[in-house]
């Protein structure tokens, strides 16, 4: 009774955070795009698709391997291991961030020149290579922080991590948008990594405090070899993640160049990719920002029914969130559907987003029923396979957009968007059916 508690006020912390964080994200999008223009929003996304694979490659999967190893700990009562656990996993993540940062540096140019059409300067990379570190580490106590079941910590450091950017990056914008696009997207980088300095510097004096309670618990297998269990949920994920993210970012690289050769020009092509990617995207996966903060919390706790080999909760708890997870993914659809054009209005002044809006908003229930499947597959150690999935989604995405967006123009690109949540639904559900209601015979 008392986990479920936990599990409730966790969840309701991550619902009410994750929303007004997604709410502070999309107005901030919306101010953005008034200030800086959608071509440079276009750019911006650009930038930010690098970004992203910069912080997989540095965190190479630490954050879920952490929660998942001190979930195991704590199901197991060694809770005088988390020390030792997060020690060996710190070290690790130091080594990947540091490692990215150093390979990212030193192919600015590269980076500049083949994946950012030479429209950002070489500070703007830079100022990635210093987030990175920061971000790795912050995800690897996050892990930590999930494990134990302190969500809100968590909560209390993302939440002022985006105030601090919403504030930062306003000021930093004002004061250089003048000097041209270039120097817009380096203030809002720059406000990111001030924003990711200030919520490292928190949550690691938190998690400084909070482990004390640890640390004079005795370990109850002295030879328990944390290094290795790290290792071997960490690099497969690693392995799967790079190959993922570099295929997601290559996709979002290649789409606004597969746009001009169907006969947009540059500017064009890059203001459209700027609108489905920043503006209507955004508001079709708010509402999955509610689902991913309950999804988040079922992975510890599906990690717990595997590891006692609780087959037969497994499979309870399974249907019961498919089926409600359906319902709600399919009302949330209507309303996104039913409201687009005033979406658009009231958030980006924008008839045009509202109209992407509406053309996207029927995706909205398999996305969000996916994220529950991902998560419940990645508590049933089957996370290898998640990321196999998402791999043969990407690889025939990017395959669509090279091959047929330049023939089709934009609606190529909106089918290859379709193809791909749709495929990615399909094949990680047969996955999670056949493992939980075929695989296990009895509890």
């Amino acid at each position: 009774m008392k986990r479920f508690k936990f599990f409730i006020f966790n969840t309701s912390i991550l619902i009410i955070t994750s929303l007004i964080f997604r709410g502070i994200d999309i107005y901030f999008t919306a101010y953005v795009s008034r200030k800086i223009g959608t071509e440079a929003l276009g750019i911006y996304q650009l930038v930010m698709s690098v970004y992203l694979f910069g912080i997989t490659l540095a965190t190479s999967g630490i954050n879920l391997a952490v929660t998942r190893i001190i979930s195991e700990e704590l199901a197991l009562d060694n809770s005088g291991g988390i020390k030792n656990v997060m020690k060996k996993c710190l070290y690790i993540t130091l080594i990947t961030s540091l490692s990215t940062s150093t390979i990212f540096w030193i192919n600015t140019d590269f980076i500049i020149s083949n994946c950012l059409h030479n429209k950002v300067s070489p500070a703007v990379i830079h100022l990635v290579c210093l987030a990175l570190p920061l971000i790795a580490m912050s995800s690897a106590i996050s892990g930590y922080f999930a494990g134990v079941r302190r969500i809100y910590k968590n909560a209390i450091g993302q939440f002022i991590e985006h105030v601090a950017k919403v504030l930062v990056s306003a000021f930093l914008i004002s004061l250089f948008l003048p000097k041209g696009l270039n120097y817009a997207c380096f203030s809002l980088i720059l406000g990111d990594l001030i924003s990711e300095i200030i919520s490292f510097v928190y949550i690691y004096i938190i998690y400084l405090l909070d482990k004390k309670k640890y640390n004079n618990i005795p370990e109850l297998a002295k030879k328990n070899n944390y290094t290795y269990r790290t290792l071997r949920i960490s690099i497969p994920i690693a392995i799967t993640s790079y190959i993922r993210s570099g295929l997601t970012t290559l996709k979002q690289l290649i789409i606004p160049s597969s746009l001009e050769k169907s006969g947009i020009n540059c500017a064009e092509s890059l203001s459209k990719y700027g609108i489905i990617n920043g503006m209507a995207l955004p508001i079709i996966m708010f509402p999955d920002i509610l689902v991913k903060s309950f999804a988040s919390l079922l992975i510890p706790e599906f990690a717990r029914y595997y590891t006692k080999k609780d087959f037969k909760r497994t499979k309870q708890m399974t249907t019961i969130l498919l089926l409600l997870i359906g319902i709600a993914s399919l009302s949330l659809t209507i309303l996104l559907f039913v409201f687009s054009d005033c979406l658009g209005n009231l958030i980006y002044k924008d008839a045009t987003s509202g109209y992407y809006i509406k053309i996207l908003a029927p995706l909205a229930t398999f996305i969000y029923v996916d994220t529950v499947v991902d998560s419940i597959l990645r508590g049933l150690d089957a996370q290898v396979g998640v990321m196999l999935i998402n791999i043969l989604d990407l690889a025939i995405s990017v395959s669509f957009i090279y091959f047929c967006v330049p023939k089709l123009g934009l609606l190529g690109y909106i089918i290859s968007i379709y193809m791909s949540e749709i495929l990615n639904f399909t094949i990680s559900l047969f996955q999670l059916i056949k493992i939980v209601y075929f695989k296990p015979k009895t509890s």
